[in-house]
């Protein structure tokens, strides 16, 4: 038997179950983005740019020792879910910092490529256990505001 709808404009229950759902998954978002922001805080980083930070990391663990590991903007952009524009504000401040270099693409003298720098390399590993114990804990258990 279908389920009977409510009244005009009423979510039925699957409907309002599915909304409490979503605002629980923003809300730990934000509680757990809010929580990292002030763990890296004390590090000079925010969660994004610890973020782009963890990506160029990553390529650099599965490339060959002494190559150059980079993404083209757009590749970073992706997988932080930024939009361009911020994304490049927050890769010129970071360059500023000396934590990342920007290059010409070689594939595609239009694209930029972005890697980490050494100084960028070794503040990602004293940061990576602040955010990864942050993350443990809010994740754990994701229902309560942790603190």
């Amino acid at each position: 038997m279908a389920a009977k709808k409510a009244g005009a404009g009423q979510p039925d229950e699957a409907d309002q179950a599915l909304v409490e759902q979503w605002r629980d998954m923003l809300a730990l978002h934000a509680r757990t983005h809010c929580e990292l922001d002030r763990a890296l805080q004390r590090h000079g980083l925010c969660a994004s740019d610890f973020e782009v930070l963890d990506v160029l990391a990553a390529t650099a663990v599965t490339a060959a020792p002494g190559a150059v590991c980079s993404y083209r903007v757009q590749e970073i952009a992706e997988r932080v879910h930024l939009s361009q524009s911020a994304l490049s504000r927050l890769i010129a401040r970071l360059e500023k910092d000396e934590l990342v270099e920007r290059g010409m693409c070689p594939e595609d003298r239009r694209g930029v490529r972005v890697a980490l720098t050494g100084k960028g390399r070794a503040l990602h590993g004293d940061v990576l256990p602040v955010q990864r114990a942050v993350l443990t804990r809010m994740l754990a258990r994701p229902e309560t505001d942790v603190r």
